[in-house]
């Protein structure tokens, strides 16, 4: 097989002769080219395997390149060279579609990284599962497409959608489409971490950095290095640590707690939030220059109420999954069921089509789940009526339009106890799971102190 081959752009002749030694030594073939007269010349002859780009040029600059290598040859990942300190150009190259960029003086270490990272994804063409990202309606469509792009780039994502719409599966996808798919992927819940906490979780520590602190520890940038690191519910974390994790970005190394010496990374940073990040930045509760950073490429993962039409496939997807972990025969669903799923508005999205049909399945006693498998939840059935009592009309969806609620009489049925301890189990159950069951973060998304979450749960019988 003959050699790789990269096209450098560049007017600096000692620059030109670093890269094509550097390259050869990698066993790969240069193409030189001066100028962007001469590139586009070059790339008329022969196409690369990879393009490596200076910004400045004496007849334009490196993102005119980009440009006409996406418009012309966009499975040719391309670089972007930078002058030291020039983020916004960074940042411009990757919105263009550049693989990544490196700055210089260049450190020729990174330098050949990033060259194999960027053969790499040249060679892959990996698709997005439907096994995995389960839908046909065009909201799906697109978002695989929009996948495959992304994972062939280095660029930071911010994935960004309601709770329960699959935000990590997404970010898993992106990871196992592009050239990182054999490296680590660490998905870490900001929310969940303790503020005290964060820094030592994120960029590790040293023994007896603080009180606690008995031996090193890595950290999670670390543990996912030469891989993918998704910080999900970025929007959680405290503002002095946003103030850290954008050095990190910065710099692509960490300084462990307690640690004098930085260590250089190699990730690629994925975020995620249910929250709008630019809200929160006008709110003053996110750094707006951490924002632009981490939403170099956005992506926005559909509320099952726009893709309704995607609850059949979801749905046997998802009942297929059930009975493979239970060992037992599939089971389907009646017309009306299904009918009844899909004048549902799910406020919850996937999450919540997954309780529900989890729990009907292990209801029924038939080898369908019919219409009364599913309004005899009280999830089910307690979601509905708030979303009617809020007024929230879903009525003009095109798949038919949800049964009018009991009255709150009937729901209670003579037995206001058992009612309001039903009502207070939901709420108490969707609060720890949009947590991860995280007492303190479910607690204070309720309005209460941890000891009364702690009472009512014990009360309850919740308390394991």
């Amino acid at each position: 097989m003959k050699n790789p081959t990269v096209l450098v752009v560049d007017d600096e002749p000692d620059i030109l002769q670093l890269l094509e030694i550097t390259l050869s030594r990698m066993q790969l073939t240069t193409l030189k080219a001066s100028s962007l007269a001469e590139a586009k010349a070059s790339l008329k002859n022969q196409t690369p395997d990879l393009c490596l780009t200076d910004m400045k040029l004496p007849d334009g600059n490196g993102l005119t390149l980009i440009e006409h290598m996406q418009n012309h040859f966009p499975d040719v990942p391309v670089a972007m060279i930078t002058a030291h300190g020039s983020v916004e150009s960074a940042i411009e190259a990757l919105k263009l579609g550049a693989f990544d960029f490196v700055t210089k003086p260049l450190a020729l270490e990174k330098l050949r990284e990033l060259v194999a990272h960027a053969l790499k994804t040249a060679q892959s063409s990996a698709d997005v599962s439907e096994d995995i990202l389960v839908g046909t309606t065009k909201v799906m469509e697109k978002l695989r497409v929009q996948i495959r792009k992304v994972a062939r780039s280095q660029a930071p994502v911010h994935i960004h959608g309601e709770s329960g719409t699959g935000k990590e599966v997404v970010a898993r996808l992106i990871h196992q489409t592009g050239p990182r798919h054999d490296q680590p992927f660490i998905a870490v819940n900001c929310g969940a971490i303790p503020p005290d906490l964060v820094e030592s979780e994120l960029f590790g520590h040293k023994k007896g950095a603080f009180t606690g602190a008995t031996a090193d520890k890595s950290g999670l940038f670390l543990a996912a290095n030469g891989g993918t690191l998704l910080l999900d519910e970025i929007a959680d974390l405290p503002l002095p640590m946003q103030v850290k994790l954008l050095r990190v970005i910065q710099e692509k190394s960490v300084r462990p707690v307690g640690s004098e010496t930085e260590i250089p990374i190699d990730v690629r940073l994925l975020s995620a939030t249910h929250k709008t990040l630019a809200q929160e930045v006008q709110e003053r509760q996110f750094r707006d220059d951490l924002y632009y950073r981490i939403n170099v490429i956005g992506l926005q993962v559909p509320s099952l109420r726009e893709r309704l039409d995607d609850i059949p496939v979801l749905s046997a997807h998802i009942l297929k999954k059930i009975a493979e972990d239970q060992g037992i025969p599939p089971r389907g669903l009646t017309d009306s069921a299904l009918a009844h799923l899909m004048s549902h508005a799910f406020p919850g999205n996937i999450r919540e089509l997954e309780n529900v049909l989890a729990r009907a399945s292990a209801l029924t006693e038939n080898s369908d789940i019919d219409i009364e498998d599913l309004i005899q939840q009280e999830d089910f059935s307690a979601v509905q009526h708030v979303i009617q009592k809020e007024g929230t009309d879903f009525s003009n969806a095109e798949s038919g339009s949800a049964k009018a609620p009991a009255t709150l009489l009937e729901e209670v049925n003579g037995d206001l106890e058992t009612y309001l301890a039903g009502q207070e189990r939901q709420i108490l159950t969707e609060a720890l799971t949009a947590h991860r069951w995280n007492r303190t973060s479910a607690a204070r998304s309720l309005g209460i102190s941890f000891r009364s979450l702690r009472y009512r749960l014990k009360k309850l019988g919740l308390e394991d």
